[in-house]
């Protein structure tokens, strides 16, 4: 893919969008098949199926493009981890491994949201909306350590210079 140009967001989309036919924002098994064999990736069905179970950190039988990045660009630079850690370690006072969403309240910086500047939603809005895609995998009101590392390597894998990450962090944060 990479010497087919897809080495940034937006080639990478292209690809991921041309093996979405059906629009879902979810890439199945046969269009994950079909996809990559004609981005040149000559796999058999045995291993595109290998490696949809391997992108699929989610266990829904697809792909979706969050996954796809994560998968194809790998875990996050050492700085990107510095950052994604200095913030989490601003809220786990305690040491223990978890956050509660009142505690990403207090510091969370929503106002710079776009739909906020619009004044499409309200800075509560926002804030839910974050939560809800935030990753709070088991559904306990707290964001463990792992949740926290899952949810911004999609993030990182969406952002193509660790500066603009690490900035990105910052803003977020106030840190």
């Amino acid at each position: 893919m990479n010497e087919r140009g897809a080495r940034t967001i937006r080639g990478l989309g292209r690809v991921f969008k041309s093996m979405d036919t059906d629009g879902n924002r979810k890439v199945d098994a046969q269009e994950f098949f079909v996809g990559l064999n004609e981005c040149g990736c000559n796999l058999t069905s045995e291993e595109t199926d290998m490696l949809l179970s391997h992108l699929d950190t989610d266990q829904d039988g697809n792909v979706n493009f969050d996954e796809f990045l994560v998968g194809l660009r790998g875990i996050m630079t050492a700085e990107r981890q510095c950052a994604v850690d200095e913030a989490f370690a601003k809220f786990d006072c305690d040491g223990s491994g978890c956050i509660t969403a009142e505690d990403l309240r207090s510091s969370y910086n929503v106002a710079a949201h776009p739909k906020v500047i619009s004044g499409e939603i309200t800075e509560d809005e926002a804030f839910l909306e974050f939560l809800a895609n935030f990753g709070d995998k088991n559904g306990d009101g707290t964001i463990t350590t792992s949740e926290w590392n899952d949810y911004y390597s999609a993030v990182s894998a969406s952002v193509d210079e660790d500066e603009v990450f690490v900035n990105l962090m910052h803003s977020a944060w106030n840190f």
